[in-house]
């Protein structure tokens, strides 16, 4: 369940900050600042969309994964690698390689999730098909998107569909599956996420909806491709792997947008990806607008998740990559309906808890003192220009004026006002 830390998956690194402002404008919260000359996150606000990883152009900004000297701590290894994997290593390499190259590189097991996907899938179809609550219902497939509908959208949450997403459920079933076949403890199993972005830390070490989460931790493509690739360069003829027998093409699909509502039968459903078209969709689904939808697939990276900050290839390519093998290994489902049925009937999928709103904290818990400081910021942004430059280190003029209201900057931090006020004193 949610707790009232606020744990983040990317963090400054002083150093390498020359507080260019990229970050900051390119915030879609409003979470950073630049005091100092040096970027700051507000922890608060930060949805850890990975905006500001993407921008920053000096590495400044430090994504916050498992490492590998942390998967030494556990006796058993398992590799739980996102179908975005399979996009990163060109058109001639297949699942089955790369799987077998992650079981000799430093796992005991790996599972292909892209078949936990097709599975999802299927529960996503139970849940509509009795679903009598309000449209459109929304994937929580990214955690950035549920974390955005918390702090900016929270009428929206009981709109979540409560079904956990395939990474979690696939570590659940593999911690007890490897537990009573290898008869090991299942506290000296390791379940690593193979991720394309670092948010995933988030719903590890923070998780919204469960008192904690199956994984153990996330290894990010970047920290592992090339150790990979340098192994499926010296192999002399390709990898097989036992398991590779089920790859799910309807499940590899889920890497890019619109691969989830593709893999739903006889429902209307609408994807999007990117954090301001995810913005813009879910004003619309708040203003009544898309009633007439009954699913609404989000992520928040561009193209999905092939689109996220810790991968390599480049996306327009990952995404070819993807529809070659979505077209290789078909659209045929390989389980069947009645099995993912039985599942769902157990809540196997379920939520263990309901998403909670957590909007952003108003200017002040006191009433009184809320609407004085309201005033104070409506006052001081008709003094500000009006033209959002950034050199006061907040991202616009209406967020500096609250600063100001909160007590966090003072108004002659503004450039203009300060020339304005040297001039007047002359």
């Amino acid at each position: 369940m949610a707790r009232s830390v606020f744990f983040h998956s990317v963090k400054i690194d002083k150093k390498k900050c020359i507080g260019c402002v990229r970050c900051m404008k390119g915030c879609p919260t409003k979470a950073i600042r630049v005091k100092n000359g040096k970027a700051i996150i507000n922890k608060e606000r930060c949805i850890d969309c990975g905006e500001c990883l993407r921008v920053c152009q000096y590495n400044a900004v430090v994504p916050i994964t498992t490492s590998s000297a942390d998967l030494n701590k556990f006796r058993y290894r398992v590799a739980v690698p996102s179908p975005v994997l399979y996009s990163q290593f060109g058109q001639h390499i297949m699942p089955n390689e790369i799987l077998s190259v992650l079981k000799e590189l430093r796992f005991d097991f790996v599972y292909d999730e892209a078949l936990m996907c097709e599975m999802t899938s299927g529960a996503i179809e139970e849940y509509l098909d009795d679903n009598k609550g309000p449209k459109p219902v929304i994937s929580s497939t990214c955690p950035v998107v549920v974390r955005l509908i918390q702090r900016l959208f929270p009428s929206l949450c009981n709109r979540i569909i409560p079904i956990e997403p395939p990474r979690e459920i696939a570590a659940k079933n593999l911690r007890v599956e490897i537990s009573n076949k290898y008869k090991v403890k299942k506290e000296d199993i390791g379940i690593i996420h193979i991720t394309p972005c670092a948010a995933k830390m988030v719903s590890i070490n923070h998780p919204e909806t469960l008192q904690k989460s199956y994984l153990d931790g996330a290894l990010s493509i970047q920290d592992i491709y090339n150790e990979i690739m340098m192994k499926l360069k010296k192999a002399e003829k390709p990898y097989i792997l036992e398991a590779q027998r089920q790859v799910s093409g309807i499940g590899i699909g889920w890497a890019i947008a619109g691969g989830e509502t593709r893999g739903l039968k006889y429902f209307h459903s609408v994807s999007v990806s990117g954090v301001y078209d995810t913005i813009k969709i879910l004003e619309d689904v708040e203003a009544g607008r898309l009633d007439n939808i009954e699913y609404l697939g989000c992520l928040i990276c561009p193209d999905g998740c092939i689109g996220g900050p810790l991968t390599v290839e480049n996306r327009f390519m990952a995404k070819s990559n993807v529809l070659r093998l979505i077209k290789t290994f078909g659209g045929k489902r390989r389980v069947t309906a009645h099995f993912v049925k039985k599942l769902y009937q157990q809540r196997f999928f379920s939520f263990e808890a309901s998403v909670k709103p957590k909007p952003f904290s108003p200017l002040d818990i006191n009433r009184e003192k809320a609407i004085r400081k309201m005033k104070l910021l409506e006052k001081t942004f008709g003094k500000l220009p009006h033209i959002d430059c950034g050199v006061c280190g907040a991202p616009d003029c209406r967020t500096f004026a609250e600063d100001v209201a909160r007590g966090e900057a003072k108004i002659s931090d503004c450039l203009f006002i300060k020339t304005r006020k040297g001039r007047n004193e002359k």
